[in-house]
């Protein structure tokens, strides 16, 4: 009996929740859909997913339709502005990770320089007097110079000294290295 109810009648009574009328109607339109899915997206992948994403969609949607048009052209019109939307959204995906892409590949740059700045000092440092160490390390350590002078015993200006001469002393280290 429900094939040879018409269209429109099947879509207003899947309106008011016939979930009979509405599993009609997609037997009759899920060929189509997908063929138009398929003219839109250009591959069957794409329109496989875009029909199912239009299926599970559809229960909600078909709430909306009222009869003023043939439910082939509602349906159709659903099948085009889902497209549509699915093409915006991979232009948005397709913009962000363009942005993303040279954001990680200057983090990774970013990182390595970072990493190797730290083991050059790490090895600089081995090469500076006892005192100077302790108190260069105290410091990168993010303690203030009355803080570094407690620990060690000695006064700030004792710690400003021999920070002074810590940084002498690596930045002629790292001039020798690029001669």
């Amino acid at each position: 009996m429900r094939m040879t109810t018409d269209d429109r009648s099947l879509g207003l009574a899947a309106a008011d929740g016939d979930a009979s009328a509405f599993a009609s109607l997609l037997e009759r339109h899920y060929d189509r859909m997908f063929g138009l899915a398929y003219r839109l997206t250009g591959t069957q992948a794409d329109a496989e997913d875009l029909t199912q994403d239009i299926c599970a969609a559809l229960p909600a949607k078909i709430r909306a339709y009222r009869g003023e048009a043939a439910f082939s052209t509602w349906l159709y019109r659903v099948v085009v502005n889902a497209s549509h939307d699915r093409r915006r959204r991979t232009a948005s995906h397709q913009k962000a990770a363009q942005g993303w892409g040279d954001w990680e590949v200057n983090r990774v740059a970013a990182n390595a320089e970072a990493a190797a700045a730290q083991d050059w000092l790490q090895t600089a440092m081995r090469s500076l007097p006892e005192a100077l160490r302790d108190t260069l390390a105290l410091v990168l350590d993010d303690m203030n110079h009355a803080e570094v002078g407690a620990v060690l015993g000695i006064s700030e200006g004792t710690v400003s000294w021999r920070v002074s001469e810590a940084k002498k002393h690596l930045r002629a280290l790292k001039e020798k290295e690029t001669t």
